[in-house]
């Protein structure tokens, strides 16, 4: 019995059929088979209602998501159990208001209305997605400008994305209501975000891992040591751990993201800390001291190899690999034949779904330093 009436025929979830509890053992045997290590610890939390991020497709009968299978078919979705209340709660207000909206015809790419992205934070945010190519578009500014006076969302956006390019953000967006930006808090710190960006999509899951990889760092004698925190993307693991070590210096490649980053170290009052815009794969252009620790948080296709290389050079005492890809985790940790993989530890982000996070810890193997049980919880 699965608690979604969509399930199924929604291309979303594939999990729900599934007993949660055997939802996670069936990814912790995944993690064991990819990394080699037969002592993989699980962290999981709340089944439903975890995501604080949804991106609803406009259709001719409302808003949802698309079929299994069938790219160019939406199914209608009333309410998604795997959302925050907070995001039904204003997907409702949404279909209530668009009601009969000119939808956009995803084989034609003829229409108006696209997405509704929804996100909820400290506060919560809808990007409302048009097709800037319809000549219906002046009306649906106005229409959304209506919904933002009579709407209970804090900040309202409109976006243009291309006709031709099937994506729910972009540059091109300007305010309606309220401001593009969103706050999260982690472990007492504060991190802004683009609301146009990425941020993790299961808060609670996320400050848990945070938690985990802040005491694995803990446990190593790190005085005088520098951490480079890769793909560092808004500053969350750099600033996060910044009180353990002498310097922190993250490095993300995209320049919205490193933006943010400075001005969340400077929100946070960390001031042993520096964002470099800088793709990952150009490691060697920065001078990096060799008392070194590593956390690395890479896409899904991993690790450029440059990365790995320059990695294996500089030798860091410890890297902290953060992975949503089993498969490339599993593909990457063997690189590092200078390592023992002394921890690694499952985080179900992403429940009812195939899909998680992973941290792996690796120590170098001619180093000898304290470190405290890694089997911490929080």
């Amino acid at each position: 019995m699965t608690q979604c009436p969509y399930f199924g025929a929604c291309g979303g979830c594939t999990s729900q059929h599934v007993p949660y509890e055997l939802q996670l053992e069936n990814k912790k045997k995944l993690i064991v088979a990819r990394t080699k290590h037969p002592d993989v610890k699980v962290f999981s939390g709340n089944a439903l209602s975890y995501r604080n991020r949804m991106d609803f497709i406009f259709h001719d009968s409302g808003l949802g998501f698309r079929e299994k299978g069938k790219w160019w078919k939406i199914v209608d979705v009333a309410a998604c159990p795997i959302s925050d209340e907070r995001i039904n709660k204003l997907l409702s207000e949404i279909r209530e208001y668009f009601k009969g909206a000119d939808a956009f015809d995803l084989k034609k790419h003829t229409g108006t209305y696209r997405y509704a992205v929804i996100r909820v934070a400290d506060d919560s945010c809808i990007s409302l997605v048009l097709n800037p190519a319809s000549s219906k578009l002046s009306e649906a500014v106005e229409k959304i400008k209506g919904y933002a006076d009579k709407s209970s969302a804090d900040n309202i956006l409109i976006t243009y994305v291309n006709p031709e390019t099937d994506q729910s953000t972009s540059a091109d967006y300007f305010v309606v209501k309220g401001k593009d930006v969103l706050t999260e808090n982690y472990l007492g710190k504060q991190f802004s975000y683009s609301a146009q960006g990425f941020f993790q999509n299961n808060h609670a899951m996320a400050e848990k891992m945070h938690a985990y990889v802040h005491n694995l760092l803990k446990g190593y004698d790190n005085i005088g040591f520098c951490l480079l925190d890769l793909y560092g993307g808004v500053g969350s693991f750099g600033i996060v751990n910044a009180s353990l070590f002498k310097s922190v210096v993250s490095v993300e490649s995209f320049e919205g993201c490193t933006l943010s980053a400075k001005e969340n170290i400077t929100a946070n009052a960390v001031d042993n800390m520096t964002a470099l815009c800088l793709d990952a794969a150009q490691l060697k252009k920065i001078e990096l001291p060799e008392a070194l620790m590593v956390i690395t948080n890479p896409p899904r296709s991993g690790m450029h190899e440059k990365t790995i290389e320059q990695l294996k050079r500089l030798k860091p005492k410890v890297i902290i690999y953060v992975s949503c890809n089993p498969d490339q985790l599993g593909k990457d940790l063997p690189k590092f034949k200078q390592y023992t993989v002394k921890s690694v530890t499952l985080f179900d982000l992403f429940p009812q779904t195939p899909h998680m996070e992973a941290v792996a810890e690796l120590v170098l193997k001619d180093q000898v330093m304290l470190s405290s049980d890694s089997s911490q919880s929080q």
